[in-house]
């Protein structure tokens, strides 16, 4: 019985994959005994997958947070590079700029270009590191790529768990009505 949900197949990153009950007499070998212990099994099989497909979503939600803000700092470090080069090109030892202190208020500074040759980043756990321009341009791309890879899986998980959550109701829903059908055959 227990072997029945034993996975034959799992994805990549290990989440089994449900099994399909084609025949529920294939399954339940003796309903008197078997039944409810084989219903339990499936019913606490499907609430597995919906936490999983929670905790994705969660993870998910968490990505879709950090790439933006990735592509924000990336497009800042550029902006900064770019007004250093047209400053030295011109000959100007300063540039004005606009920056973001929170999502609604921005404020102006005044950067002298000679000391424009690194910015701090956030790393995460109240840790922020000093990086010259290029070392944070490239530190930013690899997160950049990182987090979009890690997107892509986690996109590709929910929607296998949707798949398994589904054939898991199905398979749910046949030993219901199996066992009302048999139920009815037994009084009659």
């Amino acid at each position: 019985m227990a072997d029945f949900l034993k996975p034959n197949k799992t994805n990549p990153r290990g989440i089994p994959e449900a099994p399909f009950i084609d025949k529920v007499e294939n399954v339940v070998k003796n309903p008197e005994t078997d039944f409810e212990m084989i219903m339990q099994m499936f019913q606490q099989r499907l609430q597995q997958y919906k936490y999983m497909e929670l905790s994705k979503k969660q993870q998910m939600a968490d990505l879709n947070t950090k790439i933006p803000d990735i592509e924000k700092n990336l497009d800042i470090v550029g902006h900064l590079k770019e007004a250093k080069t047209d400053a030295e090109e011109d000959g100007e030892d300063e540039i004005e700029t606009n920056y973001e202190l929170n999502d609604t208020l921005y404020t102006k500074a005044t950067v002298d270009v000679n000391k424009l040759d690194s910015v701090y980043l956030w790393l995460g756990a109240e840790v922020m590191l000093e990086y010259s321009l290029d070392e944070a341009t490239e530190l930013l791309n690899e997160r950049l790529e990182k987090n979009k890879e890690q997107l892509r899986i986690v996109k590709e998980d929910i929607e296998f768990l949707r798949e398994n959550i589904t054939t898991m109701e199905v398979n749910t829903a046949r030993l219901y009505n199996w066992d009302v059908e048999r139920r009815k055959r037994a009084k009659a």
